[in-house]
């Protein structure tokens, strides 16, 4: 039991960064572009309509406020953690440093997860606008397809980008960036001239009985554990709302892979963590309070809220740019979705966890090209076959589960190494680093039953796939001070 907890030590993991197997590529600037390519996406062109149809009404604006101070407390607790271990592998890097491997494998594995089941919806979703803008096939383009080739097509197109180099990938990312922040503005810009203030009225609507009550596996863990009666609007409906739109802020961890291959990671990190993501809160707030003045919420369209929008007020040509930035937007979702899985998969595999062939780089492109690769067809499997909407929320609470692990980890690894550099600190530690862990975890309770039993399964595969091969294989379980005392090396 004593070697589930073992910790590699910080100094390894600050030499292997420095012995740069991956080229440092990337500025400060680029990973603002890599944060805002992967944050906005799904969340402003769909769950902003959604959310406020379905669960807060023009509340929604109040419920991406709580998912943005959230989101941000857990980028401090990152930020703080990249600029003292600027390593490939993030929040599984830290765990192992401060928790054990045990809790390492296993924000690994959920990571992995989170990454790949997101890359899939939003593949599918990809395919879905692009069918709708040039009029292609529904049976191979749709959700209702049998084989969704658009999907598959999509993410086979950016792999090679993403092996090709992460300043290559950085580039189309950036390209990408400039049109959906654009579409953004144009969005709020032009909503204005068509904003009413009796839509905003009421701000939070009354609480009241949801349709779908009858199932308890749809209902939030928080009122199933409570024994109350699933009901939305009101303030319970823009906490469950807060929980689903955190989907719109999950991504900006991804950063934290690229510590390898920044040129002053120290510096450059938190720019990049913090500053992506103080960007993306305020366009969220902005278009979602845009697109509840322009529309009662009652008659908000599910599918392209804010196309749709636009459309109801004469305006289809803005509504076409809006399909544009939308295809744009969930590109570079997936473009960063992929550098982030080939960056945990070869960190995981340099410790020996996953199989060592993983960990290989291009011996050209400085990429780890089978994890990446690896990843990707997995993505293709998920985004051809099988209709993922439903799996949806699986994102949000794989994200806010690592971000847990990273706000415990900051108070322990200040505690274990304080003679570390940091060029970051979070304020208020360890309480802030602790209100952020329960903010997460109460977020976590407002997902619903089913998603709970989902994410339970996956954790207990991992867990046996741990115990039969990483525990075993682990590059520090072969260490002579591990093999003679079983003490963290």
């Amino acid at each position: 039991m004593k070697n589930l907890f073992r910790t590699m030590p910080v100094e390894e993991v600050l030499a292997r960064g420095e012995r740069g197997v991956l080229n440092r590529r990337l500025s400060g600037v680029d990973l603002i572009g890599f944060g805002i390519g992967i944050i906005i996406g799904t969340g402003v062109f769909t769950l902003t309509g959604i959310e406020a149809k379905n669960h807060a009404g023009p509340a929604v604006v109040v419920s991406f406020v709580i998912g943005g101070i959230v989101a941000t407390l857990a980028a401090m607790c990152y930020a703080e953690l990249a600029s003292a271990v600027p390593t490939a592998g993030s929040a599984y890097t830290y765990a192992y440093a401060t928790l054990g491997e045990v809790f390492a494998w296993m924000i690994g594995w959920d990571l992995l997860l989170e990454f790949v089941l997101g890359a899939a919806v939003v593949a599918r979703g990809w395919s879905g606008y692009v069918a709708n803008l040039l009029g292609l096939p529904g049976e191979w383009f749709g959700e209702t397809s049998t084989i969704n080739i658009g999907a598959i097509l999509i993410i086979a197109v950016l792999t090679v980008v993403a092996v090709a180099g992460i300043r290559e990938s950085a580039r189309v990312t950036n390209a990408l960036v400039v049109v959906k922040v654009a579409v953004c503005m144009l969005v709020i810009v032009a909503g204005l001239f068509f904003f009413k203030k009796a839509n905003l009225h009421p701000f939070v609507p009354p609480a009241q009985p949801s349709e779908d009550s009858a199932s308890v596996t749809e209902q939030p863990l928080v009122q199933a554990l409570l024994g109350m009666g699933q009901s939305v609007y009101g303030v319970g409906g823009i906490l469950t709302a807060a929980a689903v739109v955190f989907f719109a802020y999950t991504g900006f961890e991804a950063l934290a892979n690229l510590g390898e291959e920044t040129k002053r990671p120290r510096r450059d990190l938190p720019v990049g963590l913090l500053g992506s993501l103080a960007l993306c809160t305020v366009l969220y707030i902005a278009v979602a309070l845009v697109l509840s003045g322009m529309v009662d919420y009652r008659h908000i369209d599910e599918g392209a809220p804010l196309a749709a929008a636009f459309k109801s007020v004469g305006e289809p040509w803005i509504a076409a740019l809006i399909s544009l930035g939308a295809v744009t937007g969930l590109t570079s979702v997936m473009m960063v979705e992929l550098v982030t899985i080939g960056r945990i998969g070869f960190a995981m595999s340099r410790d020996g966890l996953l199989p060592a062939p993983l960990s290989k780089v291009h011996p050209r492109w400085g990429t780890p090209h089978r994890m990446t690769i690896a990843g990707a067809v997995i993505i293709m499997l998920f985004a051809g076959f099988m209709p993922l909407s439903a799996l949806a929320d699986m994102v949000s609470i794989g994200a806010l589960s690592g971000f847990v692990i990273v706000a415990l980890a900051v108070p322990v690894l200040r505690h274990r190494k304080p003679q570390l550099s940091r060029s970051f600190q979070v304020p208020l530690s360890p309480w802030l680093p602790i209100l952020t862990a329960v903010g997460c975890l109460y977020l976590m309770m407002n997902l619903n039953v089913m998603t709970w039993l989902r994410f339970g399964i996956w954790l207990v595969i991992g867990l046996a796939v741990y115990l039969i091969y990483g525990r075993r294989n682990a590059r520090i379980a072969n260490a002579p001070q591990a093999k003679t005392t079983g003490e963290p090396v």
